[in-house]
């Protein structure tokens, strides 16, 4: 069987990554939940005696995959983080960051119109500077657990466009 250029799959990834909690916070979100419940539930019985725990258990656990969500990749010539996309030929340069390095980044004096995705439970970074004269954004600052693998991955990708 032949595949038609124009019908190609798609590259795989240089880089790929998913934000996901450490097991740690998955742990204090679902004993909290609990906690709650058992608060609710006080020792009464029918409805009340069942329900807290059926419906926060599952809602703390929904809530907590809905934070561990986001995917960060560099592929077909782009740098997506969750939905946001950025062609690798408007990145001008990328600084890996370490914990320090993202504090100083995102500390007091921040630009205002920066694109930050920052969870406070991954210690790395990394800060893509833009080079697209339509786009009054002037850098990306995106959590990441391998910031240095992540900024040769977008370096590199852009150096195949140029």
């Amino acid at each position: 069987m032949s595949v038609s250029p124009s019908h190609t799959a798609p590259s795989v990834p240089a880089y790929a990554e998913r934000l996901r909690l450490p097991w740690w916070l998955w742990l204090a979100g679902l004993a909290t939940a609990a906690l709650l419940a058992v608060e609710l539930w006080m020792g009464a019985t029918g409805v009340r005696a069942w329900l807290p725990f059926v419906v926060l258990l599952p809602a703390a656990a929904a809530g907590l995959a809905w934070l561990g969500r986001i995917r960060i990749a560099v592929a077909d010539g782009e740098f997506r983080v969750d939905d946001a996309r950025l062609p690798v030929r408007f990145v001008a340069d990328v600084v890996a960051l370490d914990a320090e390095g993202r504090r100083e980044v995102l500390g007091v004096g921040a630009d205002p119109l920066a694109f930050v995705v920052q969870r406070p439970w991954i210690s790395g970074a990394v800060q893509v500077v833009l080079d697209d004269p339509d786009d009054p954004t002037p850098f990306w600052v995106v959590s990441t657990r391998h910031p240095v693998e992540l900024a040769e991955a977008l370096l590199a990708a852009r150096d195949t466009t140029r």
